[in-house]
């Protein structure tokens, strides 16, 4: 039987808010839970206090271990529909349910987190009382955990809207429940946003309007469930990158007028963690054979799409050999901004087909990735990845110069 909330303890009102997004993660969601009541007794008792579970309707259990978990503060569950999925719309339900508590504090965090600790809770959610209206998480991740980020949504977001925000996807937030209110009077909603864009429009939302934004560095690696770069991408990459691609149509005015970046706020304690990430396995060989596989099938496309600059460019990665591969950094931001160029003409007129062609382009950028920072540590490839940002900035007139009025 569908239940769309159980509040066992009546509720009506909250200072703070922890939300808890999920899926079926019965197998999961009580850790997370736990750690999170623990966060808020310590670290908040003297407030008004709530941990919310915005669910899917998993068929798995995950509302019965939620609500049977011991947790020193209250719990509320809600639910979509029958049949509604996504991260997106569990969040439409979130910002629905914490302005009418009239919440000013709300954190997020992922469901199958196995790092997470009270402290997490403390980070993501004390700037929000220091005039912080957005906090983003800053914790150490394997070198090729996270490359979506690493060659696109990082670089990007920092380009367009000047602020650096590491982790713009990185699904542990905070944020005020004055931005709560921005988010859910928004008129950018789509199809992606419901889904895995939410992390990236919330970003992109709280940058472009005028909200104060830090990082907390989060003390211990992010462990959840890391997927090898060279895997199936499912949805989400097409779901993200289009987000940034629609957001980037829907502030046009706001990000031309944006040259340089600045730093974006840390709070918290410096860069000094020892702790290591899990390693993430990557198969090269795959990455390879569906950046050539992906090359070949969409190669018309591509002389449509690109000017015959980044088209030969193009033609001449997909002649190397696998030992001698190597995507240049300049070519791939061009390749970028070109596909976000085509993206707003809406050439072919199916702006989804461009956005899963340009999935064997990211594979052999992220080959190229793998190959340039073998031999480097965590830091080493941070400065990496630092450096590939300040070429996407730099070749920011261009895409300027070409966007389409």
């Amino acid at each position: 039987m569908f239940v769309a909330e159980v509040n066992p303890d009546h509720i009506t009102s909250a200072d703070i808010v922890v939300s808890i997004p999920s899926f079926n993660e019965a197998d999961n969601i009580a850790f997370t839970t736990m750690q999170a009541g623990e966060g808020l007794s310590k670290y908040f008792g003297g407030q008004k206090t709530v941990i919310i579970n915005c669910d899917n309707n998993s068929s798995d259990g995950t509302r019965e271990v939620f609500l049977n978990t011991p947790t020193p503060v209250p719990k509320i569950y809600i639910s979509t529909p029958p049949g509604v999925t996504g991260k997106g719309n569990n969040f439409k339900n979130l910002f629905r349910k914490v302005l009418e508590l009239k919440a000013q504090s709300i954190v997020v965090v992922d469901a199958d987190l196995k790092s997470i600790t009270p402290q997490w809770i403390k980070r993501l959610g004390e700037p929000l009382s220091s005039d912080f209206g957005y906090v983003t998480p800053l914790y150490i991740r394997h070198k090729y955990d996270g490359t979506i980020t690493n060659s696109i949504a990082y670089p990007l977001i920092r380009t367009l809207y000047g602020r650096r925000v590491r982790q713009p996807i990185g699904g542990d937030f905070g944020f005020s429940g004055r931005l709560a209110e921005t988010y859910f009077l928004s008129n950018t909603w789509t199809d992606a946003i419901s889904q895995f864009g939410i992390d990236i429009w919330m970003t992109s939302i709280a940058t472009t309007n005028g909200f104060s934004v830090c990082q907390a560095f989060m003390g211990r690696p992010k462990i959840h469930k890391p997927k090898d770069p060279g895997s199936d991408l499912g949805p989400m990459f097409t779901q993200v990158v289009g987000t940034i691609f629609d957001m980037m149509i829907k502030t046009a005015p706001y990000w031309k007028a944006v040259r340089w970046s600045r730093p974006t706020a840390i709070f918290g304690f410096g860069l000094g963690e020892t702790e290591m990430p899990p390693a993430v396995d990557v198969d090269t060989d795959q990455l390879f054979l569906r950046f050539m596989a992906g090359y070949d099938e969409n190669v018309d496309l591509f002389k449509e799409v690109f000017t015959e600059a980044v088209f030969n460019q193009l033609k001449d990665i997909r002649g190397l050999s696998q030992e001698r591969f190597n995507f240049p950094i300049e070519v791939w931001v061009k390749v970028l901004y070109e596909v976000a160029i085509a993206y707003k003409r809406n050439i072919g007129n199916n702006r989804k087909r461009l956005l899963i062609a340009l999935i064997p382009l990211y594979y052999g950028k992220t080959l190229s990735f793998v190959k340039n920072t073998e031999k480097m540590s965590i830091q080493e490839s941070e400065e990496y990845i630092e450096n590939e940002a300040l070429v996407f900035e730099k070749a920011k007139p261009y895409l300027v110069e070409n966007w389409p009025i």
